[in-house]
């Protein structure tokens, strides 16, 4: 079993109460992690606060070099992190991979905001009083960011936090998923060595309620924070002069309008909706099919998703793997049989072994059902005929979240039209609402969050501008 340190203020620190991080696939134990107390937390925020100047004084190409080193470094270990990965979270290993390399670009981007990141000469003399000076405006840190990201993406999204603070001269502290922190940690020991400015990174694994110290903390300018909707909104409450960014849950719709090929889409949409057991926020969840092709795409899509391998993550196969917890597999399961006791027909999967829920496909689910409504974050995925396009778009906006949308369809002017009108933060075309690009401005309407994470927007939301006004 791997020994994993805490990091607080720059320094590992090996002693201490531990939690045994344990495979939610067979429960074999993975990592005993060093917990951090309120304690730890607090020296870790102070350390942060008091190296803020000097982080702000880092030359760009210093950082930019940080965050260069760190993605050589990651791609160094990427067969040791991809294994602790799926053996902490249970992410199936070709994702596992997957992820190690997509955090390698978002610290490779970094590097180029760090070197690119500035300001802009504006014109001081559209009126009179600024006849004679110079106008500049550059970008400045706003102080210490606190950062918690999710257990889905236990690399990617902590290097979403870690890389930006990183290319702006940030300080931060982050809080890793508690139930699989330790790639995280790994990254924090990465930059210790890397030499880093004395306090100004911290990951502290520690339950989650630490997080409201962190939204509460005076000495925090920034809370960038991925999880559910309803903690994200909670911890944004708790002090309204902060930044805040959140990265929440979503119900991603799909949309397969009438004259697409099927034998091309549906392969990649059945693994987007059920890759990962479903524990992604942007999984495709409600697919609406044209009446033309409903028939023929229910007898193809049941078919595939019957088709997925599911069990061990570890299993180069593997599509589907374990839900993180016992009580999410209850939670999904119930969702199911409520779904079901109101009218839908399960066509396939339903049922679960150990914590690896079936693929379950459902037809017939009213969409005031909380299995259409709500984020479901397990394998399951509801089916519903269409005829009109404008009509179908407005059943994909009518619910609360607004993350991701994808539409499949031959029809340049249906691509744009949905662009228009859907109520999301990406709408993708003939893709799955899965795809995420590391560069691109990456978040949500309504109660998907607020604020847009993708490297250069996060560091704009990390920073703020500062005015230089030079007269004469």
């Amino acid at each position: 079993m791997r020994k994993q340190a805490a990091f607080i203020a720059g320094k590992r620190r090996e002693t201490g109460a531990c939690d045994v991080i344990s495979n939610p696939f067979d429960g074999t134990p993975v990592s005993e992690v060093v917990r951090a107390t309120p304690e730890d937390v607090d020296v870790a925020l102070d350390a942060a606060h008091a190296a803020r100047r000097v982080t702000r004084a880092q030359p760009a190409h210093v950082r930019a070099l940080f965050c260069d080193d760190v993605a050589q470094r990651l791609r160094e270990r990427r067969v040791e992190l991809s294994e602790l990965i799926t053996r902490e979270s249970g992410k199936p290993i070709r994702y596992a991979r997957g992820e190690v390399d997509r955090a390698v670009t978002t610290f490779t981007l970094a590097a180029g905001v760090a070197r690119t990141l500035g300001g802009e000469l504006m014109p001081a003399d559209v009126s009179a009083q600024g006849e004679g000076k110079l106008l500049v405006y550059r970008r400045v840190p706003r102080g210490v960011v606190a950062a918690i990201s999710p257990f889905n993406f236990p690399l990617n999204l902590a290097a979403h936090k870690l890389a930006p603070a990183l290319a702006v001269g940030a300080p931060i502290v982050l809080k890793p998923p508690h139930q699989a922190p330790s790639a995280a940690l790994v990254v924090a020991e990465i930059l210790g060595e890397l030499g880093v400015p004395e306090g100004s990174l911290s990951a502290v694994h520690a339950q989650p309620e630490v997080a409201e110290m962190l939204a509460k903390d005076p000495r925090v300018a920034v809370l960038s924070f991925t999880g559910s909707d309803r903690v994200g909104f909670h911890l944004k409450s708790l002090d309204p002069k902060k930044q805040v960014l959140l990265e929440l849950g979503g119900n991603a719709p799909a949309i397969v309008d009438a004259g697409v090929n099927l034998e091309r889409l549906v392969p990649g949409l059945v693994e987007a909706c059920f890759a990962s057991a479903g524990q992604v926020c942007i999984k495709a969840q409600r697919l609406f099919v044209h009446q033309s092709l409903y028939d023929e795409f229910v007898e193809r899509f049941v078919a595939a998703t019957r088709a997925l391998p599911t069990g061990d993550p570890l299993d180069e196969r593997t599509i589907v793997g374990p839900l993180i917890e016992a009580r999410h597999v209850t939670r999904v399961l119930g969702l199911v049989r409520d779904a079901v006791a109101a009218g839908a027909r399960v066509l396939t999967g339903g049922n679960a072994a150990g914590q690896v829920v079936e693929p379950t496909v459902l037809s017939d689910a009213r969409p005031d059902l909380p299995v259409c409504r709500d984020e479901v974050f397990g394998p399951v995925a509801t089916l519903e005929p269409f005829s009109s396009f404008e009509d179908v778009l407005a059943r994909a906006n009518a619910t609360r979240f607004g993350l991701q949308a994808s539409l499949y369809t031959e029809n340049i002017g249906r691509a744009l039209a949905a662009f228009e009108e859907l109520e999301y933060g990406g709408v993708i075309v003939n893709q799955p609402p899965t795809l995420r690009i590391d560069n691109f401005p990456y978040g949500g309407t309504k109660d998907s969050g607020s604020g847009r994470e993708g490297v250069r927007f996060a560091a704009e939301e990390f920073t703020e501008t500062r005015v230089l006004v030079l007269a004469r």
